[in-house]
């Protein structure tokens, strides 16, 4: 299990983006990038240096630090769609090879390089900016239908990353709580939202807001019904 690419993107004009700006068109790295805990969302930008966020209500801080996909997956949306995607192409900092990030558990943490500790906190909700870098056609509902969507991680322990480096699972928790879950859960099926919090306090807090106030209305049960 390795890197493929360190991505990293400047802030360009986006008539998609609700700023006006989007840095979702991220580049492969030529050298080593510092990857650090941004600080809390609204504030805290990309965990990599280098890495511009122009919208800080809906992206980076400390639980969306790190965005991963697998390189096998952009493999699958390119015969999909019919055309070369470049690793970045999604908009991810990492682009992996040989690392199952849909069915990683919330929780996971990652050993990246000599120094990087990374956590896996949640999949990646696509947003309208994510379509219109695209420039497909009902990218929204076609990306959520694949239920791929890639992990957001925060940074446990910083350090240097660059290609070619491993990636290492130090921890697996013992639950049953993927990345594929979550985000079933967050989009196409909420009735998964009580089987989520079996993750604990590693869930994105978003989401374990999301969660508890599902209990709340519905009670954990099978959800029928509730949307």
């Amino acid at each position: 299990m390795k890197l493929l690419s360190v991505n990293t993107g400047l802030l360009t004009p986006s008539e998609h983006a609700a700023t006006g700006t989007t840095g979702i068109d991220k580049r492969p790295a030529d050298g080593p990038v510092l990857v650090t805990d941004p600080g809390p969302k609204g504030s805290g930008g990309s965990g990599l240096a280098g890495d511009e966020i122009s919208d800080l209500r809906h992206h980076g801080g400390s639980d969306q630090a790190v965005y991963a996909f697998a390189r096998e997956d952009l493999d699958a949306w390119e015969r999909e769609l019919g055309r070369p995607l470049a690793n970045g192409a999604f908009g991810e900092n990492l682009t992996t090879a040989g690392v199952d990030v849909t069915g990683a558990l919330i929780g996971e943490r990652w050993r990246v390089g000599a120094e990087l500790v990374l956590e896996v906190t949640s999949g990646r909700i696509p947003c309208r900016t994510f379509g219109g870098h695209l420039g497909e056609r009902g990218w929204v509902r076609r990306f959520t239908r694949a239920g791929a969507p890639g992990a957001y991680l925060r940074v446990i322990s910083p350090g240097e990353i660059r290609v070619g480096d491993a990636v290492e699972i130090v921890h697996r928790p013992a639950h049953d709580v993927t990345v594929a879950m979550s985000f079933r859960a967050e989009t196409v099926e909420r009735s998964l939202l009580p089987r989520v919090l079996a993750a604990g306090d590693a869930l994105h807090p978003e989401q374990l807001r999301d969660a508890l106030a599902y209990v709340e209305k519905y009670g954990a049960g099978d959800g029928a019904g509730a949307v």
